[in-house]
């Protein structure tokens, strides 16, 4: 058993259950405990490491390692602690058939402990980097609203190049979708349902909505491509409206993810959804419900590093992910951003999640020798 894979185990042994997903109070809600037990792995192998609060019981980890010279280039590695829930029985790391089974074991605990394993390798070593700092960065809440990330923004971290560990079976991605939830109402006029004429239905007037959203805004955006991330797109993926089957409705509700590519913009969609209400003559109101914004990230393939890194892995051209993760706030704060990890991210999420213990090392190897080929 590799030390990448013992230190996976214990990773995915510690529940670090994002808490927007659980009730509170919940024994595996919180990124605490792995933040201090990677903060211990790491100043044990001479890391300078800080846990910087995020929310109460909730702190981003940051490990330093420093470079033999004068600091003239920063590289960031940034995978995530947080996981979404599981039954009890996959907090237990099992290994079966070269897999590693487990609650997080894809998505992002294997890129944590490939990296992390990879910043302990350089710092025992006598070949760590003269002139790059390294620094290895634990973020909380990415599973919910990026808390982690846009705290670390906030407080100045900047990078000449950040891998943000994801499941990208080790490919490099320089491109991700971005993220709208929005929410639009309907208001009606509760009756008693024995006398519905004395009432104004509001999910019979949602009903138009959904039609539009689901044919009309979708061939639409089908129209818009992108090389690396295919089309915009759009999913209503909850209704709710009425209280019981003998009460008209007054109120209905639905709430939408829209997927932007890069150049879309907030106001693009305010607009649009105003052209789609008004074309079929609905009246409705409607909402952003997301806390903060979750825009597409574009990288240039070309930047320096980018290109090196890709090279390194003997990777020719740029890949792009559908889903949306911190990247693009790092990005947005002015880090050069790519996703690298181990896993396929079909695993994430899963009720048997697992990662191939030899991409796990993989990684671990590739991010070695980048990190060693570097000023």
């Amino acid at each position: 058993m590799t030390s990448t894979e013992k230190l996976l185990r214990a990773l995915v042994a510690l529940p670090s259950v994002n808490p927007a997903f659980l009730p509170a109070g919940h024994k595996h809600a919180g990124e605490q405990a792995i933040a201090e037990f990677l903060a211990t792995v790491g100043a044990r192998a001479g890391l300078d490491v800080e846990l910087q609060p995020v929310q109460p019981g909730r702190p981003n980890l940051i490990a330093r390692l420093a470079p033999r010279g004068t600091t003239k280039q920063r590289i960031l590695l940034a995978p995530h602690l947080d996981t979404v829930p599981a039954a009890d029985d996959q907090y237990t790391p099992t290994a079966k058939m070269g897999r590693l089974h487990g609650r997080g074991a894809c998505d992002t605990k294997g890129s944590v402990a490939a990296m992390f394993s990879a910043m302990c390798e350089l710092a025992h070593g006598d070949r760590r980097p003269a002139e790059t700092e390294i620094i290895f960065a634990g973020l909380v809440d990415e599973e919910s609203c990026q808390t982690g990330s846009r705290a670390l923004v906030a407080r100045g971290m900047k990078a000449d190049l950040a891998i943000v560990g994801e499941p990208t079976k080790l490919s490099v991605l320089t491109a991700h979708k971005g993220n709208i939830w929005i929410r639009v109402e309907t208001t009606g006029k509760a009756a008693h349902g024995a006398t519905p004429q004395l009432g104004r239905n509001a999910v019979h007037a949602m009903a138009p909505i959904v039609e539009a959203f689901e044919t009309d805004y979708r061939a639409q955006l089908a129209k818009r491509k992108h090389p690396l991330l295919g089309t915009a797109t759009s999913n209503i993926g909850v209704i709710r409206g009425g209280t019981q089957a003998n009460i008209v409705p007054g109120s209905c509700a639905v709430e939408i993810d829209r997927r932007t590519l890069p150049g879309e913009t907030d106001a693009d969609v305010t607009r649009e959804v105003k052209e789609l209400l008004k074309k079929h003559k609905v009246k409705a109101e409607f909402s952003f419900i997301k806390p903060g914004a979750c825009l597409p990230m574009e990288t240039d393939p070309g930047l320096p590093l980018v290109r090196h890194f890709m090279k390194s892995i003997g990777q020719a051209k740029p890949q792009g992910a559908q889903y949306y993760c911190d990247a693009s706030v790092l990005s947005v704060g002015g880090t050069p951003s790519v996703i690298f990890g181990p896993g396929d991210i079909a695993q994430a999420h899963t009720a048997d999640e697992w990662i191939e213990l030899d991409q796990l090392e993989r990684a671990r190897r590739i991010l070695v020798e980048f990190l060693h080929s570097l000023p």
